[in-house]
């Protein structure tokens, strides 16, 4: 198979949760511990840290993944779902994995997948791991899929957990309370790992500090050791990286990712460094502010309060559940505009009604849907959003959808694109 067969074969033959949904979410680790086995079991070949948590673990992760890569060492980075490209899922050093390893690993399993049947996602687990092992990585970053304790890159032994903000996504497989979501996220945690939570949550802070002391695991909130704080900028200049300083520090540092929800990643960032440090990793400050401040060149990452355009100002970003879209509207709210476009799809798979009470009232909005089967269909998304005083039209198209915006809107307007991963995936600048 060249690598285009290879594609069509892991996006046909293997249930895909970004494009179907629940039918292709498997609750064990049954078919991962088996794959790896036939693999050699290569995620004991190389260090890695394990990354969950509702928002922030994708941001967290490709950060990590800069400061050690900035730091000097071989760096891999597992992350889901992609946006573009296939490869995006698996980078060394920021460089996606080479097609041809892709049509090799598949090639040379197809028997044994074929007969085990994984899902998509287990598939991708495993070829990572093969992958690293393989390039002899120093290190590699895990972001875990969906929840934690029963997700397929929940294998790995790693040197370090890292929990990011708890919030509500994914209800109908991880539960629908804090504490049974925080629970599921909790399953990363290992016997005597350290594990850094990224963000106090009253509510679900026994949780980890329950699973952490079965575990003997050494815990830190990092937002109690650092409190980070955003230093505003004072001309509106969009083109400007965010600035942070941690409070009690006259250290100041730019951030490469400019959405203000960042603060509650940062902190978590920041103490992970500083676990590593504790175990013989060479992590400067130097490494450490080259790896703040250049994270999307040096990995990849897009779509995270991502500026296309600044006439008019153009805003990407791909929060879609409950906590995601507050932080977009309210630092929306800080931008000085004439008039606000929302070009939003969602998907189908997901109570929106709490995201929609939070969206603007007085913005237009233009109704898209993604291509692929989970998006909800966009006259059933504007017919819910008009129930909540949403007001727009509907251009099913996202292409389209985002060319309307652009050729209507004034040089002074703003025009924020999101409301689901797979809207701005779609994005043709991005």
């Amino acid at each position: 198979m060249n690598y285009q067969e290879t594609l069509d074969y892991l996006f046909n033959a293997l249930p895909m949760f970004q494009r179907v949904g629940a039918a292709a979410y498997k609750a064990d680790l049954t078919n991962t511990i088996a794959l790896c086995s036939h693999l050699g079991n290569p995620q004991e070949q190389f260090k890695s840290i394990h990354v969950a948590g509702t928002n922030g673990k994708g941001s967290t992760s490709h950060t990590l993944a800069s400061i050690f890569q900035s730091a000097g060492y071989k760096t891999g980075l597992y992350t889901s779902p992609h946006l573009k490209s296939f490869t995006e899922r698996i980078r060394i050093n920021g460089e996606e994995i080479n097609k041809d390893d892709v049509v090799e690993f598949v090639a040379t399993h197809k028997d044994f997948l074929d007969q085990l049947q994984p899902s998509f996602f287990e598939m991708t687990v495993g070829l990572a791991f093969w992958y690293f092992a393989k390039e002899q990585v120093d290190i590699a970053i895990i972001e875990v899929g969906m929840g934690g304790r029963l997700d397929s890159t929940n294998v790995i032994s790693p040197e370090l957990c890292v929990i990011t903000n708890i919030g509500f996504d994914h209800t109908q497989f991880l539960g629908d309370t804090l504490p049974l979501i925080a629970g599921e996220k909790a399953g990363i945690i290992k016997q005597g790992v350290p594990v850094v939570i990224s963000h106090t949550q009253k509510e679900i802070q026994s949780v980890f500090l329950q699973k952490a002391a079965s575990m003997e695991a050494n815990l830190v909130f990092a937002d109690q050791h650092w409190e980070v704080i955003r230093i505003q900028n004072p001309d509106q200049d969009v083109s400007q990286l965010a600035r942070f300083q941690v409070k009690g520090s006259a250290d100041a540092f730019e951030f490469g990712l400019r959405g203000d929800y960042q603060r509650y990643n940062l902190p978590g960032i920041l103490e992970a460094v500083e676990q590593m440090r504790k175990q013989g990793w060479n992590l400067t400050k130097e490494a450490l502010q080259l790896g703040l401040a250049n994270v999307s060149e040096q990995t990849g990452l897009k779509g995270r309060w991502q500026i296309l355009q600044t006439q008019p100002l153009t805003i990407a970003d791909t929060g879609h559940n409950e906590a995601g879209i507050l932080e977009v509207v309210n630092q929306l709210k800080r931008y000085p505009y004439s008039q606000l476009w929302m070009v939003i799809g969602m998907v189908n798979d997901k109570d929106i009604s709490k995201v929609l009470d939070l969206l603007p009232k007085d913005a237009t909005y233009i109704f898209c849907q993604a291509s692929i089967p989970r998006a909800m269909d966009a006259h059933e998304l504007a017919s819910k959003a008009m129930e909540k005083g949403l007001k727009g039209e509907v251009i099913l198209k996202v292409t389209d959808a985002i060319e309307f915006a652009r050729k209507n809107a004034g040089a002074d307007d703003l025009i924020f694109i999101g409301g689901s991963t797979f809207v701005v995936a779609e994005i043709e600048d991005l």
